[in-house]
């Protein structure tokens, strides 16, 4: 059965409303659960962007789901050090933890001052820490002197198993990419046929059977008037190109792009709607596409509502999926 998961989103809200949204979502009927790992908010108007990593500890000891993190390893974080925080987070809860790894985004990794390279450079230098952090959860004593430079560094808490590995993709090149390296695939929704292509591309080059997880941005209140407004007020940024996206490095760049954005521009981006059947089916489609984890983020701050009402309405017909 596809586990359908809640999605806290850090460059959104407070961590202390983050938390008792996820607590809830599990009572309310929600498998499991994702967070953002953000420094910077999309937009200046979003006003949060608090530190992911305490924030799992205290989310994972309140609750009994999986949880998972999208993460940019090699520039504001280095990889040793992300390796000891998820070897924690899985030997303290175990076989709760994933973490999804990308190449990462201008916004969040410039704060250090380092050169913002280019996607094939911020790829090879990904696939670097990919391999310093398996060898640390292997045990082993690492030195690595590449893009990323390690000395000397061993791990001396260990789970029993490591974390899965997803590889984050937007495109069907990075998914076909991530296909040779990754335990699984996460990505976002968008339009059916581009979904089936980074889907493809991935089990073409090596994920076949490798699990794979669908971040859904929605938007869903009691009216369709009031959903839109939300996504548009919330959530514009998905229309901008991968490469543009990335390269970016600051909220008011995004909000002055936000100006050319037209309410309707988001329909191919976000889902939204005020009726829970048509969310409901649009999940089935993603079920149908083969996806095992769906992590459902809601754009708006309407999140106590959004969290019942997708419990009551939408979560029990998809168990019988």
């Amino acid at each position: 059965m596809t586990l359908i998961g809640y999605h806290a989103s850090h460059e959104q809200f407070s961590p202390g409303d983050l938390l008792q949204w996820t607590i809830a979502a599990g009572e309310a009927g929600f498998d499991c659960a994702m967070c953002s790992d953000h420094f910077t908010p999309w937009s200046e108007t979003q006003g949060h962007s608090a530190f992911a990593w305490s924030w799992l500890g205290a989310a994972m000891q309140a609750t009994t789901m999986p949880f998972g993190i999208v993460n940019a390893p090699g520039y504001r974080y280095h990889p040793a050090i992300i390796a000891q925080a998820a070897a924690t987070l899985a030997t303290m809860y175990p076989d709760r933890f994933w973490i999804a790894l990308g190449s990462g985004e201008a916004i969040n990794e410039h704060i250090t001052g380092e050169h913002w390279p280019p996607k094939p450079e911020r790829n090879a230098r990904l696939l670097e820490c990919v391999e310093i952090m398996r060898a640390l959860w292997a045990g082993e004593t690492v030195t690595h002197r590449g893009q990323v430079v390690v000395e000397d560094a061993r791990l001396w808490t260990l789970p029993a198993r490591p974390p899965l590995v997803f590889g984050a993709a937007l495109t069907p090149e990075t998914a076909a990419w991530a296909g040779s390296w990754a335990d699984g695939l996460i990505t976002v929704n968008s339009p059916p046929d581009q979904l089936r292509q980074i889907v493809d591309a991935f089990h073409n080059h090596g994920g076949a059977g490798k699990p794979l997880a669908l971040q859904v941005h929605v938007s869903w209140a009691n009216t369709v008037e009031e959903a839109r407004h939300h996504a548009f007020n919330e959530w514009k940024y998905p229309i901008l190109p991968a490469s543009a996206g990335q390269d970016l490095r600051y909220p008011a760049q995004f909000d002055q792009v936000g100006k050319l954005v037209r309410p309707e521009d988001l329909d191919p981006f976000v889902r939204i709607s005020e009726d829970t059947s048509q969310h409901q089916e649009w999940l089935r489609q993603d079920i149908d596409m083969g996806f095992d984890r769906i992590f459902v983020h809601n754009v708006g701050p309407n999140q106590e509502a959004f969290i019942s009402t997708f419990g009551a309405r939408v979560l029990p017909g998809l168990r019988q999926v």
